[in-house]
């Protein structure tokens, strides 16, 4: 957990959420901002305490880069498997660089499906990490790879190396998960979800049969968000960055509203 010493840390993750929602934030404000938050008149004030405390052991935790594989039409959501097909050569750099290492990639989805060398400006924030299972060269030199979505992962920021683009990461926290209301919920979530499923999907899936075993309410809401149908990219990412548990599963009880059922 961060203390006060993290604050210049936590003005720049600040300034970057701003960022992200079109609010301009200079270095400055955030860390005047993070200097009130945590108690303190200034920057200053904070500034001098940080000065004056002991000196902390350099952290144990390395910076967290993965090369980047951004998808078109696609939103990952973590404990989800699904095959995946990869063909530019930015792609193909990145899924060699990550079969060489740790076999992880972070996976964003592209704000627009036409671009065909989307930038970092051109991908979402937000994404998740995931494995492939398997991974089959094709005649082309296309991939074909079977993935298994594993955490989410928020880009701090976005580099190229090796003929592609890797990104820094920050750990995405769940917030809600231990609230007495999201077993509640849950539980609601479950019960409609199966109606859902047996009415509007041509196939029900096999998450029918494991929702029902799964203690966490954050890993029931991202297994039946895979399912939802039908659902643009846009409120499929919301989904992924709603963070909230509660607040992720009652979205998906809006989703699945009568009045929005598929003719």
């Amino acid at each position: 957990m961060r203390d006060y010493r993290d604050a210049k840390a936590m003005a720049q993750t600040l300034r970057q959420a701003f960022k992200e929602r079109s609010v301009s934030l200079t270095h400055s404000e955030s860390l005047e901002l993070i200097a009130k938050v945590l108690g303190h008149a200034d920057w200053n004030t904070l500034s001098a305490r940080i000065d004056a405390s002991p000196k902390a052991a350099p952290s144990v935790l390395p910076t967290v880069r993965k090369p980047v594989l951004a998808m078109r039409d696609l939103v990952l959501f973590p404990d989800m498997t699904t095959p995946v097909y990869a063909g530019r050569l930015k792609s193909l750099a990145a899924i060699e660089q990550a079969m060489a290492a740790d076999r992880e990639l972070l996976f964003v989805t592209q704000r627009r499906a036409a671009d065909d060398d989307p930038g970092p400006g051109d991908l979402y924030a937000l994404g998740v990490v995931a494995r492939p299972l398997d991974v089959f060269k094709m005649p082309d030199g296309s991939i074909k790879m079977l993935v298994q979505g594993l955490r989410r992962a928020r880009v701090t920021s976005f580099d190229t190396e090796g003929g592609c683009l890797v990104a820094e990461l920050a750990a995405v926290e769940r917030e809600g998960a231990a609230r007495e209301e999201a077993t509640t919920v849950s539980r609601e979530l479950l019960r409609r979800f199966a109606a859902h499923a047996n009415i509007d999907l041509a196939s029900p899936p096999q998450a029918l049969a494991i929702l029902p075993h799964l203690q966490d309410p954050g890993r029931v809401a991202d297994m039946i968000a895979q399912y939802l149908s039908p659902l643009t990219i846009e409120q499929r990412q919301q989904l992924l960055e709603t963070t909230d548990v509660v607040q992720r599963m009652q979205t998906i009880l809006a989703l699945m509203a009568p009045d929005r059922k598929a003719a």
